[in-house]
């Protein structure tokens, strides 16, 4: 029997959102947006600017942007990927809300993240320090990488 899995990504460019679909594809397995109610705008995105939105939300480590819609019941899932571009060395808040959710699913997390110039260490060690009771199996940075095949040799 196969494992059911749930590809959740959140995608800022468009980056991520190509790999995770990619993923979602090779696996079968179901696709879901972590977007928050209010979108992005690229003023927002701007992390030169200690005001902007992005900015205001990484400088809390307890912000939890509220999502556009409701996670699926992720209690269903042996399996969730989680995609996002990394920022300030870490998963954007929105997918903070998200991931806390899913450390109380009981489904093995994997991350998948795409960055300029990050590693996966601080992220992982992130996601621990915030959601302490997530299980994550493994993660990568798929830069550069095909996700589809990343994603069959999980």
């Amino acid at each position: 029997m196969s494992a059911k899995t749930l590809v959740a990504y959140f995608s800022a460019s468009g980056v991520t959102r190509g790999k995770a679909a990619a993923a979602a594809a090779a696996l079968g397995a179901d696709l879901y947006e972590i977007a928050p109610v209010v979108r992005y705008s690229q003023a927002d995105l701007d992390w030169h600017d200690s005001s902007s939105r992005s900015s205001v939300e990484m400088a809390d480590s307890t912000c939890r942007p509220a999502l556009a819609e409701p996670a699926p019941d992720l209690t269903a899932y042996d399996r969730i990927l989680v995609g996002f571009p990394i920022w300030w060395g870490v998963a954007p808040r929105v997918v903070d809300t998200f991931l806390d959710q899913a450390q109380d699913a009981g489904a093995k997390v994997v991350l998948f993240a795409t960055s300029g110039s990050s590693t996966m260490h601080d992220v992982v060690v992130g996601a621990k320090r915030l959601h302490p009771k997530l299980e994550i199996a493994s993660a990568a940075l798929l830069n550069g990488k095909d996700a589809a095949a990343w994603a069959k040799a999980l």
